[in-house]
């Protein structure tokens, strides 16, 4: 299934659910000057979030995002982008868990056609509500279930300890096993061996944090959910990279072209790492100067200009190997 097709079930999926399909923000964060770029789908919907916007209380979007905390492992791991598409649906204090579980297997199983026997989801270890969903409701096996602490199934990562104070709930997340793996019977999504590919992030926004770790339940709970575009369009095109996808591919060999040499889907050596990188920065700084990110010495145009010396230099590197 090409990407651009998922992008469109998964929006006109949660259209027809009573969603209005909003579009994406800009790179550039229209109303927030505290962001460099939009790294989330939820960023738009702050006021929505907070009850000040009242006219939907449900969103689709397809959100283009930038991050460069992780820029070190573009290329060299499967799914680290700096830019990336991010599908999300969105409840203002409308539905709630029963709904957003409900609707994410449902998207799954019949517009993806993923065999339920590939899928594990994750939970809070304390969010009993979201276990019994999962495992009464939707009839996942309870060995496809695993708990998680608050590292790694709460948002923000570890606050019912660590804070900060504020908005903060458990998250449930959904894999596809790929099989294989490390071999190891304690193997589990929270094994590094990457067997197991992380799709959609569901985040059960519940609680106002207060000092002392004191986790006082909202009046109106809300949804963000979060489904990575090009893992994804990864899992329905059979490929474990998501550079190999179809919107990556032709930019990927685009550069090997011109750096005289070739690529094959999976090529995970030095060369096949820079080629990735060069593919992926350049689609990075494409868009964000679409978006009116320009190079510059400060700010998000000094991070323009670092994509464009990294792709530069991977260039070079690459170029001189196939000489040397």
């Amino acid at each position: 299934m090409k990407t651009d097709e998922i992008r469109s079930r998964y929006l006109n999926f949660f259209v027809k659910h009573g969603h209005r399909l909003v579009p994406s923000d800009s790179l550039v964060p229209t109303n927030d000057p505290t962001l460099l770029f939009t790294g989330a789908g939820m960023n738009q919907f702050k006021e929505e979030f907070l009850g000040h916007v009242t006219d939907f209380t449900r969103a689709t979007t397809c959100q283009k995002c930038m991050r460069t905390g992780d820029i070190e492992n573009v290329g060299r791991t499967p799914f680290h982008f700096t830019f990336f598409e991010m599908l999300g649906n969105f409840s203002f204090g409308d539905y709630f868990k029963r709904e957003a579980i409900g609707w994410a297997w449902e998207f799954l199983l019949q517009e993806m056609k993923l065999d339920p026997a590939r899928l594990h989801v994750s939970v809070y270890e304390e969010d009993q509500e979201a276990y019994d969903l999962w495992a009464k409701n939707v009839g996942v096996p309870t060995d496809h279930i695993w708990r998680y602490g608050e590292d790694d199934n709460f948002w923000p990562a570890g606050a019912p300890s660590k804070g900060p104070n504020g908005v903060c709930g458990p998250c449930s997340e959904i894999y596809v096993d790929h099989g294989g793996g490390c071999g190891k019977s304690t193997c589990s999504p929270a094994c590094s061996c990457r067997r197991y590919t992380e799709i959609w992030n569901l985040v059960f926004t519940q609680f106002n944090r207060q000092d002392g770790g004191v986790l006082v339940p909202l009046p109106k709970k809300n949804i963000d959910t979060g489904m990575g575009l090009e893992r994804m369009a990864a899992v329905m095109q059979g490929v474990r990279f998501g550079m190999d996808i179809d919107l990556m591919l032709p930019i990927v060999q685009a550069a090997a072209k011109i750096t005289k040499q070739t690529y094959a889907v999976g090529r995970t050596d030095d060369v096949g790492q820079r080629l990735k990188r060069i593919a992926e920065h350049t689609r990075s700084v494409a868009m964000a100067m679409a978006d009116g990110a320009l190079p510059d010495r400060l700010g998000r145009g000094y991070v323009v200009r670092r994509l464009i010396r990294r792709a530069a230099l991977d260039g070079s590197a690459a170029a001189t190997w196939c000489v040397g």
